[in-house]
């Protein structure tokens, strides 16, 4: 005979919140964050050198996502140009820093 499962929904959800999920999610994000903080661009020429290498932080969520229905982590840099050295400008090329750390220490 076949064994039968039934899903509850609200089981579901305090699976995905729970503590040992969102552990797990920042444990993750700390990965990210140490892989952008090492392939992070540091201009020796600029008045603060190290400025956006020093600028990975971390945090995490139980009520995350789009529903507010699991534990997320994110990890962002708070220097205010972060965004151009990601995606680069006219005059400056796209680093892809964030990018490239989540594609490579995001999944292990």
């Amino acid at each position: 005979m076949a064994a039968r499962f039934r899903v509850k929904r609200k089981g579901i959800g305090q699976m995905l919140r729970m503590p040992g999920m969102q552990a797990e999610m920042l444990r993750r994000a700390e990965r990210i964050k140490t892989i952008a903080q090492a392939t992070s661009p540091v201009d020796e020429n600029s008045p603060d050198p190290g400025h956006y290498k020093a600028s990975w932080e971390t945090d995490s969520t139980a009520r995350g996502g789009r529903r507010r229905d699991r534990a997320v982590a994110y990890v962002r840099n708070t220097a205010y140009y972060a965004r151009w050295v990601e995606y680069g400008t006219e005059r400056v090329p796209a680093h892809h820093v964030l990018l490239r750390a989540a594609h490579t220490g995001g999944s292990n």
